[in-house]
């Protein structure tokens, strides 16, 4: 079974050319099974407000189950509550945060443009999966049907999320076939969007 390794092939302060860029190494794949995946980290009842209005088909879920007061969750319970079961009120929002929002699995287009004008400055991530990349002989680089995404991140350098930064990392997902140097795959699919390998690996 392979194993992917993510590359970053753009670090930004704007986000808005982040996912331009993205697109654009969307477009070099076969993107008939894809889908796109979204989740941010919510400290704030003002982001989670935001979040819950702008894209009502998100899920929302407490980051560590039963911190606050001992309810064993949000709403009491363990599990995702849907953006329409979310308390409306700042006071009964509050004792839950942080909270994690998420959509998964939505049509490519359907929800990027949305989820990346209420991100603001928390922590999240905008996937896309279920894609594969062309077979290119010349550079030796084989279709690659299991590897293949992009990845944005929003304020973190790391596909863990757990590390706070001012600017946003595009990432694409190869292939992992050894960690010494770039791997050509990357740094091949980065040059059609005139971009280029800016960071080390992150593998899996």
């Amino acid at each position: 079974m392979s194993v992917d390794v993510a590359y970053p092939v753009l670090r930004t302060t704007d986000p808005a050319r982040a996912l331009r860029v993205a697109r654009q190494l969307l477009a070099l794949g076969d993107l008939a099974d894809a889908v796109v995946d979204v989740g941010v980290e919510l400290v704030t009842v003002e982001g989670v407000l935001r979040v819950r209005n702008a894209l009502p088909d998100t899920w929302f879920e407490q980051r560590h189950p039963g911190q606050a007061g001992g309810r064993g969750g949000l709403l009491g319970l363990h599990e995702s509550v849907r953006a329409s079961e979310l308390p409306t009120g700042p006071a009964a929002l509050a004792p839950h945060l942080p909270l994690w929002a998420s959509a998964l699995d939505q049509p490519l287009g359907s929800i990027e443009d949305a989820f990346t004008a209420v991100v603001g400055d928390n922590v999240g991530e905008i996937r896309w999966w279920g894609l594969s990349w062309p077979e290119v002989a010349e550079h030796g680089i084989y279709r690659d049907l299991h590897n293949a995404e992009v990845r944005l991140l929003f304020n973190t350098p790391t596909r863990e999320l757990d590390e706070r930064a001012d600017e946003h990392t595009v990432l694409v997902h190869v292939r992992r076939q050894g960690l010494d140097g770039y791997e050509e795959h990357a740094n091949w699919l980065a040059r059609q969007v005139g971009q280029s390998v800016v960071g080390p690996p992150q593998p899996a």
